[in-house]
């Protein structure tokens, strides 16, 4: 039988984002097919009744509920549709021991457990639940997809395939033999490490101090993660990061083999100048029918569809239009 966790849930307002008015926000558990319990926020339109469209929400990747996902689940709920924000197992206010670990597999279940959740959910309409997935979660998100059938429409925002990170290195400049086995060995060093010293070290979240010479895209997650702008105490890469020997999944996965195989809806945006938009537009092409959209905002960096970036750079609009079309 499923049994809940007792989670230490934060009941004070503790958001990167202003707490609407439009909205009715509280706190909400559910467990996960590997009996994680998960702690989301929902957000229930206050001008709505009867049975809702629902929308989960997840990402970005080593991110929390209290940020970029936060933001999209509220906004999505003003808009009339009930939302939850969660965080992933092993993260945030979630379940899971130990910390900071993830898993292609986990995190796609993750998605499916709030899926079941909003399903069984009295103001839900379970046959109108989309998802959206940010950044590394855009990459969850595509792959839950292409197994979870109750979903009929997915939207997918600044997307990380983070399997193609972590197996061919940035910009797929280390995706050769060479490189991929350095890394195979320094992390089965680190796991010799971990088990020696009975603790799980953990990579670092994003580097601080920055250094003068850091690339574009190392400056663009520092703006976010590590300023007033983005910052959470629960957030990985606002802090210590996620564990080193975590990364064995990734690199040894791919995501997406039975994209082209996914029957319901789904939009990708990134942005233009966004140096991860080439996951993007490659994943794009494994898609299959009418249903299917790609949106390039124009001159948006990848964290400006984490909170707009001072410029209403999410296209929520284009985001109510899409999942109100097709979850119908």
């Amino acid at each position: 039988m499923m049994k809940k966790e007792e989670l230490n849930l934060t009941q004070e307002w503790d958001k990167t984002f202003p707490k609407s008015d439009k909205v009715v926000h509280s706190k909400v558990t559910f467990v996960n097919h590997f009996g994680i319990t998960l702690a989301a926020d929902m957000y229930v339109p206050k001008t709505k009744a009867g049975k809702l469209p629902a929308i989960a929400v997840a990402g970005p990747f080593g991110a929390c509920k209290e940020q970029a996902s936060g933001l999209y689940a509220q906004t999505m709920a003003e808009r009339g549709f009930l939302t939850i924000a969660f965080d992933p197992s092993f993260t945030g206010e979630s379940g899971g021991f130990p910390r900071a670990m993830h898993s292609p597999d986990i995190n796609v279940e993750d998605f499916q457990a709030a899926v079941d959740f909003l399903s069984c959910h009295d103001h839900v309409d379970s046959e109108r639940i989309g998802i959206i997935g940010i950044c590394g979660w855009g990459g969850m998100a595509l792959q839950t997809a292409c197994i979870d059938t109750r979903i009929k429409a997915t939207v997918i925002s600044t997307m990380y395939d983070m399997t193609r990170v972590a197996g061919n290195g940035y910009f797929d400049e280390a995706d050769n033999k060479a490189a991929r086995k350095a890394a195979r060995e320094a992390v089965n060093q680190q796991r010799i490490a971990d088990y020696e010293n009975g603790t799980y070290a953990l990579a670092g979240g994003v580097v601080d101090p920055l250094p003068e010479d850091a690339p574009f895209f190392v400056k663009d997650y520092y703006d976010y993660y590590k300023t007033s702008r983005g910052y959470h105490a629960r957030s990985l890469n606002s802090n210590g990061g996620w564990a080193v020997q975590a990364g064995t999944s990734l690199a040894n996965t791919r995501l997406f083999t039975y994209a082209g195989e996914i029957d319901s809806a789904v939009l990708m945006i990134h942005g233009e100048k966004a140096h991860s938009c080439y996951m993007s537009r490659d994943a794009f092409k494994l898609l299959n029918g009418n249903n299917k959209e790609l949106m390039i905002v124009p001159g948006a960096v990848h964290t400006d569809l984490y909170d707009g970036g001072g410029k209403d750079a999410i296209p929520f609009d284009k985001i109510e239009t899409f999942m109100t079309t097709w979850l119908k």
